[in-house]
């Protein structure tokens, strides 16, 4: 009888672990159904009830209206649909095999790269996308960038956790990175982007630098930073520039103060080095010539504005 024992035990234990399996994997959000998908309905055995079409804006198939029941499928998972789509026929068909495809997922909302990149894009996402994929795709990052990456998530637009829980709200959410994370590595700082993502890489608020320097230029600082050693970046003091006349303008709300600085005082410990804040215009005085009494116009240090056309859009697949 003993030797019955151990095939015994196997069986036990392959019943157990055929009643332990794990559960179903969780489909990821841009293998659900999205506004602007083209949508395949196939009846098996039939074309009497085979379908393709859109979503209503309310997130139905558009047009396949089994018995005035409206089938739901704006984030849901192409088997979820295709089992509301059968227990629908069921009522007049016998065990009705359906097969529901997304055909078609190029009408997705694109996700949107703005701010301190090279080359502000839309991406139209066929497949998964990090955020260090699409900054490298833009052109990477400029001398702009504050440091920090926000990334606007709206629910209805991205799917996000939503399969088999019904309609997404309208609610939305940011994300926040910080760019030194980002390229250090740290984990879950390179964030999956979805269709809809708003990514903005933020500016940092620039001081300019104008007259007798070596590279009149704005200045992007992260941290505070003082007139020498802006004009430090500036490339220094040129040739025919009078070091002791240095002007700082200031805006502060409707009034612009007038702050001097004499850099050969400043090296000499003999006053402080000013501490600038943004927008500040530090104006390097030239030998000979007086010093301004108002502030300059910067537009052209700005370069040229950035035209209101959509950028253009770059297709992830």
């Amino acid at each position: 009888m003993k030797r019955y024992l151990l095939p015994a035990l196997v069986l036990c234990l392959s019943s157990a672990v055929l009643s332990q399996q794990d559960p179903p994997v969780k489909p990821k959000a841009i293998d659900l159904v999205h506004m602007g998908d083209v949508v395949d309905v196939d009846v098996i055995g039939g074309l009497e009830f085979d379908w393709r079409g859109r979503l209503t804006p309310e997130g139905d198939l558009d047009g396949f209206d089994a018995f005035d029941a409206p089938i739901s499928a704006l984030c849901r998972s192409e088997a979820e649909v295709a089992a509301d789509v059968a227990k629908a026929l069921g009522k007049i068909l016998r065990e009705p095999n359906v097969v529901v495809k997304i055909v078609d997922r190029s009408g997705r909302v694109p996700a949107r790269l703005t701010g301190a990149v090279r080359n502000p894009m839309r991406f139209g996402l066929m497949r998964t996308a990090t955020l260090r994929e699409l900054i490298v795709v833009a052109g990477g990052l400029t001398d702009g960038a504050s440091g920090e990456i926000s990334i606007l998530r709206q629910n209805a637009l991205t799917c996000e956790g939503t399969s088999g829980k019904g309609r997404p709200d309208n609610g939305s959410r940011t994300i926040n990175i910080k760019i030194s994370e980002l390229l250090s590595g740290k984990t879950g700082s390179d964030a999956q982007i979805l269709s809809g993502d708003i990514i903005t890489v933020e500016r940092a608020l620039p001081v300019y630098i104008i007259g007798a320097v070596n590279s009149p230029r704005p200045l992007y600082s992260r941290a505070d930073i003082t007139v020498s050693q802006a004009i430090a970046i500036a490339g220094g003091l040129a040739k025919h520039a009078d070091g002791s006349k240095v002007t700082i303008f200031r805006r502060e709300g409707t009034e612009t103060t007038k702050i001097d600085a004499d850099l050969g005082k400043i090296k000499r410990g003999e006053s402080g080095d000013v501490i600038l804040r943004p927008f500040d215009i530090i104006d390097v005085a030239a030998r000979g010539g007086g010093t301004n009494k108002y502030p300059p116009v910067l537009a052209a240090l700005e370069g040229k504005e950035q035209g209101k056309t959509e950028p253009p859009l770059r297709i992830i697949d």
